[in-house]
């Protein structure tokens, strides 16, 4: 009928349903580990990507250290904030993406070692004795919160964490509809290319799986090697296919203004895209400053450089 919009197969959802506390649990267990289990090839993905260093970098040198950053990972960030003399504590679950950040450490003066501290834990749990002016959540990390009570937990945290005065700022992609509107079971090719760990040709494909029930997407990511890649034996086989999983939350605006609102935070600012610049239709990332909310005040949130 007139209006009616049919979805794409719901199978893979009604059958999570059944099982909520089980199977669906360990699906974003996976989800939220998976994607950081290889950091060679972490790194070599992201290589490339330095708007967000660049922005974070500018950010954290005007207001000054020290700078706790949560989902840390190998450094991509905190690394230049610790080199410019800043101090830097990283938080992030991931063990091989902090064993490959202690591993670059390693190469740096011992200064700028001195300036880094890590730390393994969940986000949502990690107390640390002190507070910082400048508390960070970078590329994405926020969208590992998959519940209200994931946020909550975890900004209860920055707020003990902030020094009195101090900025949280953290990014999230926004929701990209088409991809949530995709069919779970329809693959989607990229371009060969060589590993970032093992120098394998692989062919590469992506399937996305959205359930809006909880507004978790996931991407299963599938490498299918077509060589045995660098350093094998000639005539090697290549080995076997392999698929890593990424759960993303889907977060909204209007969601985070009002998520951010009850747990005590009012937002300053808000930049599209690391610029400089208010957000448009048209951003991909959105970029929220925010300061903890005294108690009886509203704050208007400004859409003006930091």
């Amino acid at each position: 009928m007139a209006g009616d919009r049919t979805r794409r197969s719901s199978a893979p959802s009604a059958s999570r349903r059944a099982d909520p506390g089980g199977a669906r649990a360990r699906e974003l267990a996976r989800g939220s580990a998976d994607h950081y289990l290889d950091p060679l090839h972490y790194v070599a993905t992201y290589r490339g990507r330095r708007e967000d260093v660049r922005y974070y970098h500018a950010h954290a040198r005007a207001l000054g250290g020290p700078v706790l950053e949560y989902g840390c990972g190998a450094g991509r960030i905190a690394l230049p904030l610790a080199r410019v003399g800043l101090e830097v504590t990283g938080v992030d679950a991931s063990a091989q993406m902090l064993g490959h950040f202690r591993q670059a450490l390693a190469g740096e003066p011992r200064d700028v070692r001195a300036r880094v501290r890590l730390r393994r834990g969940d986000m949502r749990g990690v107390r640390l004795a002190e507070r910082f002016p400048l508390v960070l959540c970078t590329f994405n990390s926020f969208l590992h919160l998959y519940t209200r009570r994931d946020v909550e937990r975890f900004l209860a945290r920055v707020a003990a964490h902030l020094a009195p005065g101090g900025t949280f700022v953290f990014d999230v992609s926004l929701p990209v509809a088409a991809d949530l509107a995709r069919a779970p079971d329809d693959r989607h090719h990229a371009p060969r290319f060589r590993h970032g760990s093992t120098g394998e040709l692989v062919r590469y494909s992506e399937r996305f799986d959205y359930d809006p029930l909880d507004q978790v997407l996931l991407v299963h990511m599938r490498f299918e090697p077509l060589d045995a890649g660098r350093g094998a034996p000639r005539g090697q086989r290549p080995r076997p296919p392999w698929e890593t999983v990424l759960a993303h939350r889907q977060f909204y605006p209007q969601e985070l203004e009002a998520l951010l609102h009850y747990n005590g935070f009012a937002i300053t600012t808000v930049h599209g895209d690391f610029t400089l610049s208010p957000p448009t239709r048209d951003s991909g990332t959105l970029v929220y400053h925010c300061t903890r909310r005294r108690a009886g005040t509203r704050v208007r949130a400004r859409q003006t450089p930091m």
